[in-house]
């Protein structure tokens, strides 16, 4: 098990392989279909993102409400093909890598051997393990989305899975 913490550089992430398990902490953002609409939107019509892209990693999740004592509630991955459309356009603007549940399309494993970046698996029906290494969320883009809304997490002991490397190497 190797613990990073992003964001991650070139040379790390072509340290990775196919199969690796992570334990991720840093910064993570959420962002699900209708939020992946809005960023394209923002760059279609060249008017700034409330956050940066370059570097940042993507989780295709929605974090629900949290409990009192929690950063956050559950936050499970959603499935990622919903977003193969979406993804090479955001790695060629310098996304560091993705986060999510389930295959991707080639045209997504082209983008990230070409960007040198990384596909993480994450745990379908773990979304309260997900939860609770979330120590931070802060909504920081597209309110009106609720559950769908762009999150900022700090998130430590992350645990993900090395789906896609920048190699071409896959665990599908």
């Amino acid at each position: 098990m190797k613990k990073l913490t992003l964001p991650l550089s070139k040379e790390q992430i072509k340290d990775l392989h196919a199969g690796d398990s992570v334990l991720l902490s840093g910064v993570i953002l959420t962002a699900r279909d209708c939020a992946h609409k809005r960023i394209f939107e923002h760059l279609d019509n060249a008017t700034p993102l409330p956050f940066e892209l370059k570097d940042a990693y993507i989780y295709y999740a929605g974090p629900c409400p949290a409990k009192p004592d929690k950063a956050s509630g559950s936050c499970g991955p959603t499935t990622s093909a919903r977003m193969d459309s979406f993804a090479p356009r955001l790695l060629n603007c310098g996304l560091g890598g993705i986060i999510g549940k389930g295959e991707m399309s080639e045209n997504v494993r082209e983008a990230l051997k070409a960007n040198t970046s990384l596909y993480f698996a994450a745990i379908g029906g773990a979304g309260a393990l997900y939860g609770n290494a979330i120590k931070k969320s802060e909504c920081i883009a597209f309110p009106e989305l609720l559950s769908e809304a762009v999150h900022r997490l700090e998130v430590e002991n992350f645990p993900v899975i090395v789906a896609y490397d920048c190699h071409g190497g896959s665990i599908y």
